[in-house]
């Protein structure tokens, strides 16, 4: 498996394209990486599974029952790759259901193509079946959407689409080609010539973020998202190492640090965040998350410093003026700052305080995490899954306390281990994301944890699981509740309102009509034996747990 370590960006494809259109939108695909398109059936786009599947060796056809689960899955391939995934949609609707899809992948920075059909040319404007002008829909939510007007070009506009996506900073692009165009033959000539962006960082810059940082007396380093994608996890590993500071990861750059490292901080995150006097977030929006950069002030201190280290220009935050901002190929940007700073005796010892701030509030959850609580408390889960994943397994979370608590008690061992809906918040992730786990990682343990209420987005695609034989296990915290809301409202009103769910709703029965195993589990006893059964099951197969309505998780300012 292609990884962002290991993965080069390919040329612009060079070559003849004969065939109808999407014959040439496929054959350019595969230049690019992709082996396998997503898609929900339509007419529309036909000529693309025929250039799918005629080759030797075809292209791999994955359905599935709701076209935002193809959205997901090739956002979780690109999630996992570092290289755009493919979602092939039909015009009209299955546009319009991919717009989420779009616009989590947007906010995530995760490369995806998203190719859907359109009205034909010939007879638009006279009220066609799903006749829309789509790319303005996409417009805000991609890097770029437009449509192919002609049947010679759409291999160029794949090969500039798919390079786009897998461009920094990383993201989703939309194209849309009338039907009658992919449809007809045509033979197009690709020169193959693009010139490559210089992407090293400013050494002014560079120099500046390691001299803030060889003053700090409490430094802290935060690890996003880019630093998998943009292939910068060793150089990540390496700079934290070397500069002997405290990192918090989020996103995926969970796992960037292994779980018990002695510098990863996210167990002492407020103490690390809220007392530092400089921040170096690398890889990662300025967001909600991270307190919009508002770092420090913890009891009488002064805000923190803040440096911003970002894949691209365009990603550094402008909400706020950074101390020193640096832009570029992250790998470069980190061993140039950490070659060049020299930390101080104090940030050493304040290195010290946090990994022993970690180390004791991780001795401190032993209890929460092997509670005998009736109705089940989440961490019990938690506790006992940590028992059983393997170093490589892969975790996907599509929810909200559930996977809140999921993100406090689960560190992946390495990155590219964690999928979660990332800032845009998206529920109805988890199959796509566990369709491209599976594909992505076929080794692997996958684990997907969903909250009740996120299983009601897209559990029917359970049935793309089993036609497709990808054996996935579904944690499901089942507390009948919509636990981010009900209590948010209940202490600004003193009520709520729909925020109620059936309780223990047999989301496990409805896994096994459409082919898989389940059970439903009451008992904190019965946790570890469920998942034991369903990791060996072979099968897609869903642990529901009847958990805690009463069980809040704990929020600050600073997110998860």
């Amino acid at each position: 498996m292609s990884t962002p370590e290991a993965a080069s960006d390919p040329p612009p494809f060079s070559g003849r394209l004969s065939g109808h259109g999407g014959a040439h939108a496929v054959e350019v695909a595969r230049h690019h990486g992709i082996d396998t398109m997503f898609t929900l059936s339509g007419g529309h786009v036909f000529p693309l599974y025929d250039g799918a599947v005629n080759p030797d060796p075809a292209m791999r056809l994955l359905d599935v029952r709701h076209e935002q689960t193809a959205v997901f899955a090739a956002e979780g391939i690109g999630k996992l790759t570092g290289r755009a995934g493919l979602a092939v949609v039909t015009a009209g609707p299955g546009v319009t259901n991919a717009v989420s899809g779009v616009a989590t992948a947007r906010f995530s920075g995760s490369p995806l193509l998203l190719l859907g059909g359109r009205a034909p040319d010939s007879r638009w404007g006279q009220g066609l079946l799903q006749e829309l002008d789509q790319p303005p829909l996409l417009d805000s939510v991609a890097k770029r959407a437009w449509t192919v007007h002609a049947t010679d070009g759409i291999g160029a506009a794949m090969d500039e689409a798919a390079r786009t996506a897998n461009g920094a900073h990383r993201g989703p692009v939309f194209l849309d080609v009338p039907m009658d165009r992919l449809y007809d033959q045509a033979e197009a000539e690709l020169p193959g010539s693009a010139e490559r962006a210089d992407r090293s960082p400013d050494p002014g810059r560079v120099a500046e973020a390691a001299r803030l940082l060889g003053q700090a007396e409490r430094p802290v380093l935060v690890y996003g998202s880019d630093v998998w994608l943009d292939g910068a996890a060793r150089a990540a590993l390496e700079a934290a190492e070397e500069l002997d500071v405290p990192v918090v990861t989020n996103g995926q750059g969970r796992g960037v640090l292994p779980g018990r490292h002695p510098l990863l901080a996210n167990r002492a995150r407020g103490a690390a965040l809220g007392r530092a006097d400089l921040v170096v977030v690398v890889g990662t929006p300025l967001d909600f998350r991270l307190g919009h950069g508002m770092f420090g002030g913890k009891d009488g201190a002064p805000l923190a410093k803040v440096v911003h280290v970002a894949d691209s220009a365009e990603q550094i935050t402008d909400h706020m003026t950074p101390a020193a901002a640096v832009w570029g190929d992250l790998s470069a940007a980190l061993r140039g700052i950490a070659g060049a700073a020299a930390p101080t005796t104090a940030a050493r010892i304040w290195r010290r305080e946090i990994s022993e701030s970690a180390a004791a509030t991780a001795a401190s959850d032993t209890d929460v995490l092997a509670s005998g609580d009736t109705p089940v408390h989440p961490a019990r889960i938690y506790g006992e899954l940590n028992r059983i994943l393997d170093d490589d397994a892969v975790v996907v979370g599509d929810g909200g306390d559930f996977v809140s608590y999921a993100g406090k008690y689960v560190e992946p061992e390495h990155p590219g281990q964690w999928l979660d809906p990332g800032p845009f918040g998206c529920l109805g992730t988890a199959m796509g994301y566990s369709i491209a786990a599976r594909l992505a990682r076929p080794s692997s343990q996958v684990v997907t944890l969903m909250g009740d209420g996120a299983a009601g987005f897209s559990l029917m695609d359970v049935d793309t699981l089993v036609r497709h034989r990808l054996p996935v296990v579904m944690v499901c915290g089942n507390n009948g509740i919509w636990g981010l809301e009900k209590a948010p409202m209940q202490m600004l009103y003193g009520y709520d309102v729909a925020a109620d769910l059936s309780p223990q709703t047999r989301y496990d029965e409805v896994v096994r009509a459409l082919g898989g195993g389940g059970e439903l589990v009451t008992d904190p006893e019965g946790i570890a034996p469920a998942l034991r059964r369903a990791f060996d099951s072979g099968v897609p197969y869903m642990v529901n747990i009847a958990t805690d309505p009463g069980n809040v998780y704990p929020r600050t300012t600073m997110g998860v």
